[in-house]
């Protein structure tokens, strides 16, 4: 028997609250199942359980609990004198279906195994009404996280102008020959450019925790999204080096789309392993980061300009871009940093091996 726990959504939360859950006690549940909606003030979050088994004891609603706290216990199929779970189909048989799904099939005694599919039959399964986040609690967590990072993480900070010209040139070919759906967004080759560079410089993807610098097994961007109601989050896209340059625009769109509706995923607040932040067309041409802990690093990319600049021997206009990082000195210094700057500068060259 294990414990199911509130987690830990960022460094800013101290408490959250259930307000719905999807399963009831006796039901079983798989790792990466969505099983409650947790209220932050980030919003209603998607919690996922991390376990396998029969889940029981379930933290009654709208209870304020801290981080950490019990919010239900998991029967494990390895736990003597426990409920275990059903036998399930092999993974090429297993009916996919949502947590919504599951649940009216299990109000009707419905076999998922037995049916690989259901029309719509007017039942509408109960929902939970997403409720926004207060803007100046949320500016206050912030406030309370950033200013514990100055405090105790000794930032060190680098910047670099990099040539974006190669890479602009290449992204208007790629989007005159798709449909709009299909295009990329200049963020997207700022992303996957620094993914390539982070397998190259692994020293600043990781933690420090516990006095001691834990590396991240993979590279998981925490992508800064401003709210419309204020604020920010940075939510995960997970194994950004692995994913090619459309997957990686699918991916951020999603993102942000369920960022700004109060859809995210535990899962993608609680593994970030370092932030990526960019200003976008209107913004400044540089930032200046700040360590989201237990993270190591936060990139930064400035404006898109057009500015002087010597190619060949001539000064030409050229479209550039300031790149700056902020990184823990506790887990590396200068020359690291540069190296990973260099590495994003080296990928933005050849964005046609993005």
């Amino acid at each position: 028997m294990a414990d199911f726990t509130m987690p830990a959504l960022g460094a800013d939360m101290e408490t959250g609250k259930i307000v719905q859950w999807h399963v009831k006690p006796g039901d079983p549940v798989k790792s990466g199942d969505v099983v409650a909606v947790v209220e932050t003030h980030k919003g209603a979050i998607d919690v996922e359980c991390f376990l396998d088994g029969v889940i029981n004891n379930l933290a009654p609603p709208d209870v304020e609990l801290p981080v950490g706290a019990v919010l239900a216990t998991v029967h494990t199929a390895d736990t003597a004198g426990t409920a275990t779970v059903k036998p399930t189909a092999p993974p090429d048989e297993r009916v996919r279906l949502s947590p919504a799904a599951r649940r009216r099939a299990r109000e009707r005694s419905l076999s998922l195994d037995a049916v690989p599919g259901k029309p719509a039959d007017g039942v509408v399964a109960r929902t939970v009404t997403k409720t926004g986040f207060d803007p100046t609690q949320m500016r206050q967590a912030i406030a309370a996280a950033m200013g514990r990072s100055k405090r105790e993480i000794p930032h060190y900070y680098l910047s670099s102008t990099i040539d974006f010209g190669t890479a602009q040139t290449w992204l208007e070919v790629w989007n005159h020959q798709r449909e709009p759906i299909d295009r990329l967004l200049p963020a997207v080759l700022m992303l996957k450019a620094t993914a390539k560079a982070l397998v190259e410089v692994p020293q600043l993807n990781g933690f420090y925790e516990n006095g001691a610098y834990r590396a991240a097994p993979a590279i998981h961007l925490g992508w800064a999204v401003a709210l419309r109601g204020g604020g920010l989050v940075a939510p995960a896209i997970h194994d950004a080096h692995q994913k090619t340059l459309p997957e990686l625009m699918a991916a951020l769109r999603d993102l942000v789309q369920r960022a700004r509706a109060g859809g995210l995923r535990s899962s993608e607040l609680t593994d970030p392993t370092i932030t990526v932040t960019s200003l976008g067309e209107r913004g400044a041409e540089s930032v200046l980061g700040v360590i989201y802990p237990p993270q190591v690093a936060i990139v930064g990319f400035g404006r898109v300009v057009q500015r002087p600049w010597v190619l060949a021997g001539q000064v030409v206009p050229r479209a550039l871009v300031t790149v700056s990082l902020a990184a823990d000195h506790r887990a590396s210094d200068g020359h690291v940093g540069g190296q990973l700057l260099a590495a994003i500068d080296t990928a933005l060259q050849s964005p046609d091996q993005l």
